[in-house]
Order: structure tokens, then sequence, then C-alpha cells
């Protein structure tokens, strides 16, 4: 009977389980390079090493995401931004008659950054430019009256153009064709994009967080990426609009938007994808979800509940 990934100890360390035979032989046989295989061992046990939030995620968890990413070509370095592990607590789950039917286990859910995607995109070899970026404060210029088309005017020094407040954001591609489409969201119509969609946002608690209303106490409420980096979140939100919408879809990006926000688990050799959804499914009210680098936490109005960004309804 073949053991299950999953189904090494918890508390194991990672840098002792990733290098078990169990382990070893799955990244072997995935990724039929051996030394790609060591540099693969060795760059996911640095990233976990230097993120203590991730050391308590189910081992077979995290080397299943890392496996997606690698399969991928994207880098797990957190500096980069192509994709990040992220931490999520997931209580005991019990049967109606109290009996224990899974312990209490901490998963590392994959989710694709915004340069994920622009690598992924570019990489198709059907686009000549991909980018997206935030607008400031006297950059737009308005819609073209005869096409509808949003206008810009950049400002030319960094410097000062650093300065100015954030005022929305713009994405484009162009294919190899000549084809172009540029799409611009504001600020406001991204604030609330995220609080209708994004049970882990609350345009109130980012209010209260951006005033320094927010008590020490409470700050684990705010750990979600729209608090921490919201602009980068903007970016991924508005780059997967005008790609799914407009663009072209690869294989590559077809499979990372399948396990983008998702729980990919190592079982018999095989990476096992289960949505956050589906596990939230099973989680108690009043569970509390694990933070790290990146983390996804509660809305501050959803009183204790664990919610990742759901990345899937962007």
């Amino acid at each position: 009977m073949t053991q299950s990934l999953n189904s090494a100890p918890q508390k194991q360390k990672f840098s002792v389980a990733i290098n078990s035979k169990m382990y070893q032989n799955l990244i072997a046989s995935t990724l039929r390079d051996p030394a790609r295989a060591r540099r693969f061992t060795a760059a996911i046990t640095s990233a976990v090493a230097v993120n203590p939030a991730l050391q308590e995620c189910d081992a077979g968890t995290i080397l299943a995401g890392a496996l997606l990413g690698e399969s991928l070509n994207l880098s797990p370095s957190p500096q980069l931004g192509q994709y990040y592990l992220v931490p999520f607590k997931q209580n005991a789950k019990y049967d109606r008659g109290g009996n224990m039917i899974r312990p209490e286990i901490t998963t590392a859910t994959f989710v694709l950054g915004y340069k994920g995607y622009i690598q992924l995109a570019l990489r198709s070899g059907q686009y000549k430019d991909l980018d997206v970026m935030v607008i400031k404060q006297g950059e737009y210029m308005g819609k073209d009256p005869e096409t509808g088309k949003a206008k810009f005017q950049f400002i030319e020094d960094d410097d000062e153009r650093e300065t100015l407040p954030t005022i929305g954001y713009m994405a484009y591609f162009e294919y190899l064709n000549g084809f172009r489409k540029v799409v611009y969201w504001s600020k406001e119509k991204m604030m609330t994009h995220a609080d209708t969609f994004s049970k882990a946002f609350s345009r109130q608690g980012y209010e209260d967080l951006m005033a320094g209303r927010v008590p020490e106490k409470d700050m684990w409420r705010y750990s979600s990426f729209w608090y921490k980096n919201f602009d980068d979140m903007a970016k991924k939100t508005l780059l997967r609009h005008i790609i799914s919408r407009w663009g072209i879809m690869s294989i590559e990006m077809t499979t990372a938007l399948e396990h983008d926000d998702a729980v990919n688990v190592a079982d018999d050799g095989q990476i096992v994808t289960e949505t956050v959804e589906a596990a939230r499914a099973s989680i108690p009210a009043d569970a509390q979800e694990v933070l790290s680098a990146e983390p996804e936490a509660p809305a501050p109005t959803a009183e204790d509940e664990p919610e990742a960004v759901d990345i899937s309804t962007l």
C-alpha cells in the first residue's frame, strides 16, 4: 500500500521532511533531472526557512505547491513576487457523532503573484508587450471622446512621481500582430471591487488601518494581501481581468489559474488540488488563520472567520 505523502508528521521540520526518501522520490519523478531536483530542494528549503509561519504548514502541501510553481518555471522567492505559498489553518473536523475525521492542520495555499501572470503571458509567445502599473495624480486625462479609450500623460520625473498619490491602475497588452488592449480602473473602482468580492477585505477596515485607528491586538486581522500591499493585489486583479477577457491563454496560464488560491496536496505521487473555498467549508467560525510573510486573514468585520483572498472571484 502506498503511503500518502500528506501523512508525514506535521511537526517534522520541513528541511528534514523534504530530504526524506518519500519526498525525494516524488521530486525526482516529477522533475526528471537530478541537477534541477537539487536546485529545487535548496530553493524551497531556503524559502521555508525564512518564513516561520510557513514552517508550521503540512510539508506535503508546501511541496505540492512548490512543485506546481516549479512546473510553471516560476521562482519561490518572495522578493520576486511570482508566486507565494500562504499558510492557512483548518481546525479539526468531526463527524456528527463527535469523532475526529481530520486533525487540525495548517496547509500552504498556492497564490500566483501579478509578476507571475506577466511571466506566463510573455512566455506564451503571443504577446509583444504586457504590463500593469499604478496611475498617479494628474496622469489620467479622461477618455477619448471618439473611441472611449483612456488617455494618459505620464510624469517623467520618477522622484516626483513617487511622491504623488495613486488614483488608479492601468493594464495593457499588445499582440505580435499589433492588436492592443488597455484597461483603466480608478482606485475607487478597485476598492469597491475588493470590498465586494474579497471576504478577506473590508473597505472600512482599510480606512481604519490607514488612519491608525486599529489597536495592536487586532492587527492580525489586517494581514490580508489587500491590507499589506493593496497596489500589488490591484495590479493582479486588473491583469487577470484583461487577460481572461481579451487575452490569449496558454496551457501554462490556464493551469496556473486553475490552481491559484488553492491547496495542493502531494499524495501518492500526484498533485491533488483542493480549492480554499472547499477547504473553508469545513472550518468552524471561531478558527483563526495563520499569518505569514504575506498572509491572508479575515476582514475585520467578519467575526473571527478565517478567510483568504478568494482570487478566483476576481
